[in-house]
């Protein structure tokens, strides 16, 4: 199970019956070496081989199916960046305005541009959906940045004063 997981984390595609393409950019390299050091060490079998397809249609084929994995990962981090904006909003919403809860939201954010690099990392034939991801993150950020200068203002207003635009 961990050696599926990791060739999932690492964005290999199952080929079938326990065979699995990643693109030979240098990117996948340590990853396959965590692959290969699990299986050794659950004293399995692996047999790591360089290929090429035969044919344009199997290249293509190869490369659409790379494409659609790394289109749903990026559907799903847009999905999580929404999600953000929206904890942020209800945040806001409840006038829960505090450093802690500031913090918090800013280890999301951290957390969301770790997983946008990896994402770009091994999104090496660059779908489109991975340029609106981009935008996406850059949005939570200006949410933040503006979420921030609330709880400041909240924090150091005068007593009864909860936001800036009170």
């Amino acid at each position: 199970m961990a050696v599926w997981r990791e060739l999932r984390r690492i964005g290999a595609i199952p080929v079938g019956g326990g065979v699995w393409a990643a693109p030979g950019a240098p990117v996948f390299a340590t990853g396959l070496d965590r692959v290969a050091e699990l299986v050794r060490k659950g004293d399995g079998q692996m047999l790591m081989l360089d290929g090429t397809p035969r044919d344009s249609v199997g290249h293509e084929s190869l490369v659409d199916d790379f494409n659609a994995a790394r289109m749903a990962e990026w559907t799903e981090f847009t999905s999580e960046c929404v999600k953000f904006e929206e904890e942020i909003a209800k945040e806001r919403r409840i006038g829960k305005l505090t450093i802690a809860e500031l913090d918090e939201e800013e280890q999301s954010l951290d957390r969301l541009r770790r997983w946008f690099r990896e994402l770009r990392a091994r999104d090496v034939f660059g779908v489109a959906e991975g340029i609106a991801a981009e935008a996406f993150l850059k949005r939570c950020a200006n949410v933040l940045d503006d979420y921030a200068a609330d709880v400041y203002q909240a924090v150091h207003a005068p007593l009864g004063r909860k936001s800036r635009d009170a």
